[in-house]
């Protein structure tokens, strides 16, 4: 668990603050929060060694904490749909009925997308690759702020 711990405590943060209803809007400017949620990751990793962070490791832990809170943050939207789902599909097929010039064959494509267990297949679709890989630019980010330098070699006397 000790490895993996970092990984864990950044995913919970991309989690946590992807799932909340107006703090998540930071996911809209270049996924905020998974980026940083990484770097937190690449942060907690190099405070547990005294050594510079390598980039794979950096990266690896931005990757698992961009699974981590993705998992969460689609655990978070099931519940949300379980609690609001008939609201928000009326909601969805007033947009849809606005629009007069949307086919009636996309209208029901919609409808049948947008309901249920699509909705949710749908996000964790889209969620899991992005989270993974913006997890891990973050990771690496945040190797490049909090890697520990490596000492330089004092200069020879002769020179």
């Amino acid at each position: 668990m000790g490895r993996y711990q970092p990984a864990i405590v950044g995913g919970l943060f991309i989690g946590i603050l992807s799932s909340l209803p107006f703090v998540s809007a930071g996911n809209l400017c270049c996924c905020l929060w998974v980026v940083v949620g990484g770097g937190i990751a690449a942060y907690l990793q190099q405070q547990r060694q005294p050594e510079p962070l390598d980039a794979a490791d950096a990266a690896l832990g931005g990757l698992l904490a961009g699974l981590v809170g993705a998992i969460l943050a689609i655990i978070a939207a099931v519940a949300i749909f379980s609690a609001a789902g008939d609201l928000m599909q009326d909601r969805l097929r007033d947009l849809l009925e606005q629009n007069p010039q949307l086919p009636p064959e996309v209208r029901d494509r919609f409808d049948v997308l947008f309901t249920g267990r699509n909705i949710v297949l749908l996000q964790a679709a889209v969620t899991l690759p992005m989270y993974a890989v913006f997890g891990l630019i973050g990771g690496l980010l945040g190797r490049v702020f909090v890697a520990k330098r490596k000492p330089q070699p004092p200069p020879s006397p002769g020179a």
